[in-house]
Formats: structure tokens, sequence, C-alpha cells
């Protein structure tokens, strides 16, 4: 049984295949219309995963929408309707985008598929929907390892849902409890987001990394006046300091009066202030999370937890919740955003709606999350032929040890290698990388290579086999979704004395000072033979030459931009961009090999701020 699954039309479109329930291929469209956050119908995304199956429109049996347009417009209408005439203007302007096409989705599908597949809409398979949270529980279950678990989903909100809570068991998923909109704790951190200056629904993980170098000095605030946090977890907001319900913007001017000022506007460098409030909304989160986290497992006596939903992403509150809640594992959707919820409509359908048996697998379902499209290396050559791109090859393991002498020698290199990852992290499918050693290498790849903001740290993927001995960390953690210290063996001694904010980044704190947070914490990547062997090999030769079983992963795209999904795409990142060299496939590209005349074609690109 063929399945597609799809999300759309608001952040993040993506389409995912399952066949008899196997993940066949995923990705999001952002990647094929260089778009960030792409919200279109994913034509591209969708034509990808029916070419990775090798199969048409009509060989799908089912095709499942991620969420339910008409319990939203529901929401849409009670919520102004309880607030009149309160965001009367808001109502104005989202009722025309709904009555012309959200209102009548369905319609819209199956004209979108019968363009796609150039076929009568009579003869499209049947079209369902689950709904939002739905999806985001199915993408955290069904994939995992566990026979049984609670599953937490946690968002800014779906058609009502906020937070839901469901015990996972064999191929079912029962719904236990949820909380509704307008209490949200996606949204409150995302009316925080806004309030520091970065954009919702993208700086989120911005917020997070800003966090480690402020005070909590705001925490009574905000539980004193924007949460009512009980201890089982759930809360209520005080929806007098937000606009987001009804109106334009996040917060209002009673949220800025409580803070003592307006919003930071985005073209201005964050604050001490900033970074105090930054850790504040951190501190409520991880305290909201962990405390919803023993409630499920208590609740349901339940000695396995997987989470989804953009507050899954926190991977701060991840490494808490796996420290302190008692569970024997957690295992969290690594496209645990809107993304993700095409894979879970799909496997919502198979298991739940069409009843399949399900056995869970190790290490997990997802593959990798390499579920996206991958080139040949002589696709990859004819690609730089096409381009005027003087190349070298290399064969077998000669390739993976010319790239080991470049990053133990301090170059930054481009990796594309196998199928791109689907979900918002480069798992060393599309990265760049760095030596983590080089005390230098934050700096150079945040200003001269990813063209970001210098506060923001990097993540170590480590060998599998060897994290335990750079890292307080136990167990695998594939997806970059959990933080952990670095090893206490390997940390510094470090006086901050009369440093605070950014000056901080000027100490160096372990023996790996490119991945080490201000904090000591690390977003911690495990690379394993199994799921992608090239990197693991490459990490394994690096460390044959410096002792170093880690190198810095990040994702290979500068500020703004999708992560490259093509060779093209890979080299125009390259060229724009001060990294040294660039591996795809079997290929070795040098940038002191291109051409003058090359170089000048491929300036530094301007993407919209993210």
């Amino acid at each position: 049984m063929k399945i597609l699954g799809l999300s759309a039309y608001y952040h993040d479109s993506a389409a995912a295949l399952i066949d008899d329930g196997r993940i066949v291929a995923a990705a999001q469209e952002e990647r094929f219309t260089r778009k960030k956050h792409d919200a279109g119908f994913p034509t591209n995304a969708i034509a990808y995963c029916l070419g990775e199956a090798a199969a048409r429109l009509g060989d799908i049996d089912r095709i499942v929408f991620y969420d339910k347009p008409l319990l939203k417009f529901e929401r849409l209408l009670e919520t102004y309707l309880a607030n009149v005439p309160r965001g009367f203007r808001s109502f104005l302007m989202s009722m025309p985008v709904w009555l012309k096409d959200k209102l009548y989705l369905k319609a819209t599908l199956r004209r979108e598929f019968a363009a796609l597949g150039s076929v009568d809409e009579r003869r499209l398979p049947p079209l369902l929907f689950a709904e939002h949270h739905q999806s985001h529980a199915a993408s955290a279950f069904f994939p995992s390892p566990f026979e049984r678990a609670g599953v937490l989903c946690l968002d800014g909100v779906g058609e009502w849902a906020t937070t839901s809570v469901w015990l996972g068991e064999e191929h079912r998923l029962h719904p236990r409890w949820q909380i509704d909109f307008p209490h949200s704790l996606g949204l409150l951190y995302s009316a925080f987001t806004y309030y520091t200056g970065f954009r919702v629904n993208s700086g989120e993980y911005k917020l997070m990394g800003l966090a480690p170098y402020g005070e909590p000095r705001y925490v009574d605030a905000i539980r004193d006046h924007l949460i009512d946090l009980k201890d089982d977890g759930t809360f209520r907001l005080d929806m007098s300091y937000f606009d987001y319900a009804t109106g334009l913007r996040m917060t209002n001017a009673k949220f800025d009066a409580l803070f003592g000022a307006p919003p930071r506007h985005p073209d201005t460098s964050p604050t001490q202030r900033d970074m105090d409030i930054a850790r504040s909304i951190q501190v409520v989160t991880e305290e909201t999370v962990l405390r919803l986290a023993r409630t499920v497992r208590r609740e349901l006596d339940v000695e396995h937890l997987c989470l989804a939903g953009g507050v899954a992403l926190n991977c701060v509150a991840n490494g808490r919740v796996l420290r302190e809640s008692g569970y024997r594992d957690l295992w969290i959707q690594p496209a645990a955003g809107d993304a993700g919820g095409a894979v879970g409509a799909a496997l919502a359908a198979y298991y739940e709606y069409a009843g399949r048996e399900r056995r869970p697998s190790l290490p997990d379902a997802m593959r990798g999350a390499y579920l996206g499209p991958a080139y040949t290396t002589s696709e990859v050559r004819a690609a730089l032929d096409r381009l005027g791109a003087p190349h070298e090859s290399n064969e077998g393991d000669a390739l993976i040890e010319r790239v080991a002498a470049l990053l133990a020698d301090g170059k930054v290199v481009g990796w594309f290698q196998g199928r791109m990852e689907f979900g918002p992290r480069a798992l060393g499918g599309r990265s760049i990388l760095g030596d983590p050693r080089s005390p230098a290498m934050q700096s150079v790849l945040n200003l001269k290579i990813k063209y970001r903001e210098s506060f923001r740290p990097f993540a170590p993927a480590v060998k599998a086999e060897a994290v335990g001995d750079w890292f307080d960390l136990d167990r695998a953690s594939p997806y970059m979704l959990l933080v952990a210290p670095v090893g206490e063996r390997h940390r510094l001694l470090v006086d901050d004395s009369g440093l605070t904010g950014l000056a901080r980044l000027k100490r160096q704190r372990s023996k790996l000072p490119a991945i080490t947070h201000v904090d000591h914490s690390a977003r911690v990547q495990t690379v394993h033979a199994d799921t992608n062997p090239r990197f693991h090999a490459l990490i394994e030769a690096f460390e044959r030459r410096t002792g170093c079983p880690v190198l810095i992963n990040t994702s290979f795209n500068v500020r703004g931009e999708p992560i490259v999904c093509t060779p093209e795409d890979a080299y125009r990142c390259f060229m724009g961009t001060e990294m040294d060299a660039l591996a795809i496939e079997n290929v070795l590209v040098l940038k002191d090999a291109q051409p003058s005349a090359l170089r000048a074609r491929y300036p530094k690109q301007d993407f919209a701020p993210d």
C-alpha cells in the first residue's frame, strides 16, 4: 500500500511517501524552490517522492493531508467572536484568504494533484485528512523503536490543540488530553522570539542559542504575570499581554510595560537585557516541558517518551527531559515541526485508518532522516562540467583521506554526500564541516561563511562509539536533538570575572572551543556507521590524524537560504562564501583551483533575513 502524506499552506510544506509502512522518501518544498519555509503546494517535493518510489500518481492508494482546515476555520471564527471588537482588522485580512482558498482546500488539493499528474480529478486516489496533532503524534510514535510509549506534542497551534498527550501502543495512538488555543507554550516562546527581535517560526532556535549568555532575571515576571504553571505542567496564559489571538503582532503594550521597553528592532544587536529575557523564557519553557513529561510518565505508566511539534526542536529542554524526568529513553521526530506532519499523516493512515500491523525496528524507521534526493558521481561531474568548474576525482577512500587532511589543516569543507536530510538539521548529507579544536573556527564560520550572528554556537558530530568519551551523554543522539555538557576532562578552567554577554565568547572553554557554548553545553549529533558510513569514515580518518573523533557540523547554506539540494546549489553556495573545498560524492572542488573569471560570477548571495 502506497500512501502520500502532505503538509502545506502554513509553513514548511513537505511531502512524504510510504510503501507498506516503510518510509521511502520525504522532502521539504523549500529545498527545490529555494524559498525558505516555502508554504506553497509542494509540487516539487511530491514529484521527487513519486520518482524515488518509481511510482505515478495512479499507483498511490491514499493521499493524506496533515490537518483539518474546517476545524481551523472554526477556531478562527470562535476566537474572533469571543473577542469582538478586538481583532476586527485581523479578521478582515484573514477572511478573504480562507473564503477564497483554505475553506475549499479539498477542491484546491484535487485541482493541484490533477494538474501535477495530468489526470482527471475523478481518477485521483482518495483524499483523507488527519488532525494536526494526530499527524505530529504519528510522526513521533510510529517510526520510533518503542512498542509502547507516551507521546507528547507541543507546538504553536494546530486546529485547536497546542499541547496533546497520547498513548502509543502497537499500531494505535490513544488520545488522552490536550490544552487548547490560545494557551500555547509554542506561541509563548514565539512571543519572546518576536520581542527579542527575531522572526517568528524561524528565529526560535536563535533565542535558544542566545539564552546561555543571559541571567534568568525575568523568570518571576514571566511566572507571576504571563503563565499560570501548575505542578503537573498544565498552564494557562494571561492573554491580556498577547495580541496573537486576534491581532497582527505577538505581544502588546502591556507586555512591553512588563519588561520596560518595546521589542528589539531586528537591525540592532541583542543587548544584555535581551539575553536575560532569552534565558528567562528558556528556563520557564524547560520547567514546563519537564513537568509535562513527568506527568505523562506517571499517568500513562510508560518507560518511553516520544516527542514532536515545534517545541520538540528545543534540544536544551529535551536534554533536561532525558536527564531528569525518569524515562528509560526518548525518541524525538527529527522533522518535529510541520514538515514532519507529512510523514505522520501518511503513517496514521497506514496504521490507524488501514489497521496494518506495526513492527518497531532498531534504531528507528527514519533511516537516519536521509530521505531526500541523491546524485551519482557521474551526475555531479556532468553538473560541474556544465558550470565550467575545475574539479578532481578521488575514488574509494581517497576522497575521505583527502578531506580529513584538509580539515586537520584548518580548512572549511562543504560536504555533499548521499541522500539529503529531511527536517531542519544537516546530519552529514548536506553539511559544512570544520575542525572543532580551532579557537578561531566559530568566528570564521559565522562571519565569513554562514554570514550569521556571532553568538550562535555550532554543533559537534561525534563518532557514536566515542560520544561518552567527549560528552556527558550515554546514548545515541543521531538527529542533533539533545544538548549535553562537554565532558569534564575536556573542559578548561575559565575566569569569566568582569565579562558579560557576548564578551564571554572570548574565553576558550574546552579542548573543542568551536562547539562548546558559554555554559559548556553542546548540541550533540552521534554519527553511526550503519546509517551514514561515509560520514562516519570521514570522522574516523580525522581522528587518525588528530586524535579527535569530533567535527563541526553545520548546515550547508548561508543565512536565510534553505539547505542546498543539488550539486548546482552546492557549487553556488561554495563559490559565494569563503569555504576552502567542496566534496560532492567522489569529486573534490578546491577554491584555489577555480578561475578568477568564474569566481566573479558567484558573488555573495543575499537572502531575506531569517
